[in-house]
């Protein structure tokens, strides 16, 4: 298969799962350079509910957190992007902070093909350590800080 013929795949699926369900979750997996994230497209379109990017976990645990959230948006009961929750992950509260547009490029690139020129909001779902620490808590390790980069404008904790 050819690089175009898996783009076009993707945008494929893309289409098809926000017509089917009204957004899709799309998975970057880690490399030696990134950590492995994932984020959806389509909430806004939607529901006119902000996109959502988290860092860090793996996609079989991302992907039932932003199937909350979308569920949560379609019942028109979204999440309070501006106060921390612990209904996303057993154990831990999760906050979230809104992400500046030009990071999407980076980290949203189908959702940037999606929306074409249409500007929409994405925020990031950050969650704390075992230990209860935020990635930018002076005492969070350094490999914490790189599992989950934080790409947001400003914390919402």
């Amino acid at each position: 298969m050819t690089r175009i013929e898996s783009i076009q795949q993707l945008r494929q699926t893309v289409l098809r799962n926000i017509k089917t369900y009204g957004w899709h979750c799309n998975h970057v997996f880690a490399d030696q350079e990134q950590s492995g994230f994932s984020y959806t497209i389509g909430l806004y379109e939607s529901y006119g509910h902000p996109e959502m990017i988290i860092f860090g976990l793996p996609h079989t645990i991302t992907h039932p957190i932003l199937i909350d959230i979308a569920d949560a948006a379609k019942s028109g009961r979204p999440f309070d992007l501006s106060k921390p929750t612990d209904a996303l992950i057993v154990d831990y509260s999760c906050c979230f902070a809104e992400v500046s547009a030009d990071r999407y490029e980076e980290h949203a690139t189908a959702a940037r093909w999606y929306y074409r020129d249409k500007p929409f909001p994405a925020y990031q779902i950050i969650w704390p350590s075992r230990e209860g620490l935020f990635p930018w808590h002076p005492s969070a390790t350094g490999q914490f800080r790189a599992v989950q980069p934080v790409i947001a404008l400003h914390s919402a904790a």
